[in-house]
């Protein structure tokens, strides 16, 4: 039996996102202006050409899959990547906190929100990402200068996401408190922790091994467009 990370957009969007899914009993999606992410209980052909007659052309669409892929000839490849898929298991001792105190982002901090992971690049955020919940921030000033929440859902795990630090305020461990405030919150609700890196960027995954994190498979990240006709 596939493990349910294998198949995370399906399984979030089936589990504890479905009150976000856009789709069909057939193909699962996220809301354009929510998330780019697109789901298939199996990754066939057929599943392919149900999605593309769903979107407009020149939607940018994400696809998540444990095996490279054929994706069809009616669909632009822009991007893919290698992603490690990472599960906590031996969550770290929760330590003193020296820094500024992480507070809970909303509605209002969506402008500050969309220029820091327009700086950071941590991943796709869009006007209405934060409908994932559980965005934290951290402020030196007014100024909103890292940040982390929660993105997909496949129960019962649940993605920490959107983590990013403003350039001018790296190695201050604003990440790794977030990161660690978003992993208990999930414990504490019954869930386990998991994220999602470039295979490439050693940095955080150097980071995210010290916050217990264990690599559990590669995964390959696609980022399509469907061809106009």
């Amino acid at each position: 039996m596939a493990h349910v990370l294998d198949n995370p957009v399906w399984n979030a969007l089936i589990s504890g996102n479905k009150h976000l899914d856009a789709g069909s009993a057939e193909v699962k999606c996220f809301a354009g202006d929510v998330s780019p992410f697109a789901g298939f209980e199996t990754f066939t052909p057929q599943a392919f050409a149900l999605l593309h007659a769903r979107v407009p052309a020149g939607r940018l669409l994400g696809v998540v899959s444990p095996v490279p892929l054929a994706i069809p000839a009616r669909w632009e490849v822009v991007q893919r990547m290698a992603v490690l898929q990472m599960v906590q298991e031996r969550p770290p001792a929760a330590g003193a906190w020296a820094g500024p105190l992480p507070v809970p982002l909303g509605p209002a901090h969506v402008p500050a929100m969309l220029a820091l992971t327009k700086q950071t690049n941590p991943g796709p955020f869009f006007p209405t990402t934060i409908a994932f919940g559980h965005y934290e921030g951290i402020f030196e000033g007014n100024e909103l200068v890292a940040m982390a929440g929660q993105r997909m859902n496949p129960t019962p795990y649940a993605e920490i996401s959107a983590v990013c630090t403003h350039p001018d305020h790296l190695g201050r461990g604003y990440a790794g408190q977030l990161i660690q405030r978003q992993a208990r919150r999930i414990v504490s609700a019954a869930g386990t922790p998991f994220l999602h890196v470039k295979a490439d960027n050693t940095r955080a995954i150097k980071l995210y091994e010290h916050l217990g994190f264990v690599a559990r498979k590669e995964m390959s990240f696609y980022i399509i467009q469907k061809k106009p006709a």
